[in-house]
């Protein structure tokens, strides 16, 4: 069972994709609400994969996923956002991140194809 550490400044959001996640097979190990609290919880807890939401106070979500590959994590980033990939340009390949959902595509498929 995948774990998964959901990054998002909505509370509402963290248990609604919490909810879904755990729904379809993936085990949720933390969440943090800030950038600097999710590099701090993803070298902590150590999880497979950092859902990563885009626009966050502190370190964007751009800033947190280079973080987390410089820091040696081993964790997959998916990044995460309400506006549509194309808004962020070349941002979300050069970030390091797995890969990008829009937060109302959300889903264990959509994760399970960026992991394949």
């Amino acid at each position: 069972m995948p774990t998964v550490l959901i990054v998002d400044d909505h509370p509402a959001f963290r248990a609604s994709a919490r909810r879904l996640l755990e729904s379809e097979g993936y085990a949720v190990v933390g969440e943090a609400g800030d950038g600097y609290d999710a590099v701090e919880r993803a070298l902590q807890l150590d999880p497979d994969l950092v859902l990563l939401d885009i626009q966050l106070p502190g370190q964007n979500g751009f800033e947190v996923a280079r973080e987390l590959q410089q820091s040696g994590s081993n964790a997959a980033v998916v990044l995460v956002s309400s506006r549509e990939e194309a808004d962020y340009g070349t941002k979300v390949a050069e970030s390091g991140a797995l890969g990008f959902i829009a937060k109302g595509d959300l889903s264990g498929t959509a994760i399970d194809a960026l992991l394949e």
